[in-house]
């Protein structure tokens, strides 16, 4: 398209009718301090002044005299060829056309929001150059997207010219018969067609034949015949060659080659493919050098190996392994986090089952097979307070609020509620009130069953029992400090400040072995063997199921930010689920060559930690961004050691202090450490 103004020759091809200033019957835009304003009337009569322009602009495009010669002088070579130069072309002085450098998205949104001419703008990528429609094609543009002709001048519905007159006419321009030569069969054509037949026949024409390629190849030739190599069929394998003569099969070896008569007699003992297959000997020259009483027998059994020999080609890419190897970052920049033990608490005489941390970091509590729960300072390594329950502690958890100094212990069926008698005088006012029950009330009693769970006083140990109908195996904290979990052979909820207890769950798919609330929402996870299973507590309905492909679950634990689970298994997997991402794991990590015991993440940076009963804890540096674009980056960083084992039984719990980068391990050597930076 040419125009006067020496405006570039551009496509139109990125108009859509969508747009709203194409596809109006009224156009108008503001230009230059100027309003202009059309309507289209769809008819070519009127010599109004829009038409004479209509017709002065058609004119013009039909003329090539006056078109601009673009700027690109390639011609038909591809743009893809130029896609990794710095220019897109040449022009007519054979110059390199460079490209101009493409701003993003957000910039070209920026840059065009407050520009009322930038619809009108479309970009060459012939000559790399943004391109502005003038006045005049913008009508034809409109024009066409309605599906009108170009030019206002033109009528696309003309009337229409009879140029015959049927007035007392009966007949046809031509009433002739159809002739007879259009319905008989040509007779010179049959005569031609005899000649040819009868010149194939007498082999007077005779046609190439196609040529039979022999079927024959080398069966040993050497695999540089490239010719022999595109033979169809199975690809070209060279026959392995037979190792060469060395010392020993020389007509005069060496003295420490010949064999003695003892070892030549203990061959005989020896299984036949265990003996060796040629026995050296010595001659003084080569020509008294016997014919080889095996030559036909091995040049047989070698054109047999070869001929049966399974023959595969295996592709394979030469790759550096240290590339295939994630860049993980340094660890120096990763710190801190815990890789020295610098406190051993030692007081248990049986293997320490459970550790849980206090919610301000002061107070460590710990539960054993010795029947005793031990309140520690973390600071000074000193024992606190001593309690003896008469059996082993499962499980022991510190209630998440501060102002409560409550500890929930695991005792075969029972689960006790302790006051750790730490803290304020307030606290512990708190907590008396709160392990405070009147008239026992039977829970959970539904069709006149026998309850659930008992809620009784202890009198020893100044607290309340909670009494299940089987064992207990483990026992959580919600964040806010009021509702715990236990784990039986089903889920219970339990509520201290109510003294209540309830099923959330009646059906569950499998067996639950841990359960766990999620650290700020109203969501519950519930792990059986093979599954995590995320139910909404307030809707009572299942939301997610994860799926990890372990053996057997043993222990989870949720991120501070509730999106990252890490499950830990009886196998020694580890998988990290992101639950935002998928279904199933986002990472599996072999580490452990035991049972894990227990995972955990740390509240405040970005680590998290995972114990076996191999006696080794492994420490990873787990990262989380906020971008949701972002995978999270897992980075291993320390193996700590140090407990021995007893029973076969090594680390057996571990906790992250919930402010410092230092973490408190359990084992069965009834010794717990603390480890830190």
């Amino acid at each position: 398209m040419g125009h006067s103004d020496g405006e570039h020759e551009h496509e139109v091809d990125d108009l859509s009718a969508d747009d709203s200033s194409w596809s109006d019957g009224v156009w108008s835009e503001d230009d230059d301090e100027e309003s202009v304003s059309f309507e289209d009337s769809g008819s070519g009569s009127g010599s109004d002044p829009e038409s004479e322009e209509a017709a002065a602009a058609a004119e013009e495009s039909d003329s090539s005299e006056d078109e601009v010669a673009p700027r690109n002088t390639v011609g038909d070579v591809p743009l893809e060829w130029y896609k990794d130069e710095e220019h897109i072309g040449y022009d007519i002085d054979g110059r390199k056309i460079k490209k101009r450098d493409r701003e993003g998205r957000i910039e070209a949104y920026l840059r065009n929001a407050d520009d009322a001419k930038n619809w009108r703008k479309i970009y060459d990528e012939y000559n790399d150059e943004e391109v502005q429609i003038t006045k005049e094609e913008a009508k034809i543009i409109s024009r066409l997207l309605k599906g009108k002709t170009p030019h206002a001048n033109v009528d696309p519905y003309p009337d229409y010219v009879d140029w015959f007159e049927y007035e007392d006419k009966g007949h046809p321009l031509s009433s002739a018969p159809e002739p007879k030569r259009r319905f008989v069969p040509s007779k010179w054509e049959q005569k031609k067609v005899v000649k040819l037949v009868r010149a194939i026949r007498n082999g007077w024409i005779k046609f190439d034949k196609p040529k039979e390629e022999p079927n024959l190849y080398l069966l040993w030739g050497d695999e540089t015949d490239t010719a022999d190599n595109k033979r169809q069929g199975l690809s070209y394998i060279p026959a392995p060659k037979p190792n060469l003569p060395g010392h020993e099969e020389s007509y005069n070896p060496s003295i420490e080659y010949i064999p003695t008569q003892e070892e030549i007699d203990s061959y005989q003992l020896m299984y036949e493919e265990d003996r060796p297959k040629f026995i050296p000997k010595r001659f003084e020259s080569l020509r008294s050098v016997p014919a080889y009483e095996k030559a036909l027998r091995e040049g047989f059994d070698r054109c047999l190996d070869l001929y049966l020999c399974p023959r595969t080609r295996k592709k394979r890419i030469n790759i550096d392994p240290e590339s295939l190897k994630p860049k993980l970052p340094s660890k120096k920049d990763l710190r801190p986090y815990p890789k020295t033990c610098y406190l051993e608490f030692k007081g248990h005489t049986s293997p320490v089952n459970s550790i849980s941390v206090e919610i301000t970091g002061q107070w460590l509590a710990s539960g054993s097979c010795d029947g005793t729960i031990r309140v520690w300072e973390v600071e000074t390594g000193r024992c606190v307070k001593v309690w003896n329950v008469g059996g082993d502690v499962r499980h022991i958890a510190w209630n998440p609020s501060p102002d409560r100094p409550i500890l929930a212990a695991i005792v075969g069926h029972e689960l006790l509620l302790i006051n750790a008698e730490v803290g304020s005088e307030e606290a512990q006012m708190k907590a008396k009130e709160l392990l405070k029950i009147g008239e026992m009330a039977p829970q959970d009693d539904t069709d006149d069953k026998k309850p659930a769970v008992m809620w009784m006083k202890h009198d020893k140990l100044d607290g309340i029992t909670l009494t299940h109908q089987k064992a207990v195996s483990k026992v959580d904290w919600h964040f806010k400090g009021d509702y715990f979990t236990t784990v039986v052979p089903t889920v219970l909820l339990h509520q201290l400040t109510k003294k209540h207890s309830h099923h959330p769950f009646r059906k569950l798919p499998g067996l639950p072995v841990v359960a766990t609330f999620h650290p700020s929402q109203k969501m519950f996870f519930v792990a059986t063997k093979k599954f995590v299973q995320v139910y909404d507590l307030q809707k009572a309905q299942l939301v997610k199921k994860l799926e990890s492909g372990l053996r057997e679950i043993s222990s989870i634990s949720i991120h501070p930010g509730g999106d990252n689970v890490i499950v830990g298994s009886k196998d020694g997997k580890l998988c990290w689920f992101d639950t935002d991402l998928s279904t199933r794991p986002y990472k599996t990590l072999k580490i452990h060559s035991k049972d894990i015991t227990s995972v955990t993440f740390h509240r405040k940076y970005p680590l998290f930690a995972s114990s076996s009963e191999d006696c080794s804890a492994y420490v990873c540096h787990g990262m989380v961004y906020s971008d949701l674009n972002q995978n999270p980056l897992i980075v291993p960083l320390e193996i700590l050691r140090g407990h021995s084992s007893s029973d076969g039984r090594g680390v057996l719990d571990c906790k992250f202090h919930p402010k410092q980068p230092w973490l408190f391990t359990a084992g069965a050597d009834s010794v717990i450490r603390l480890y830190c930076d």
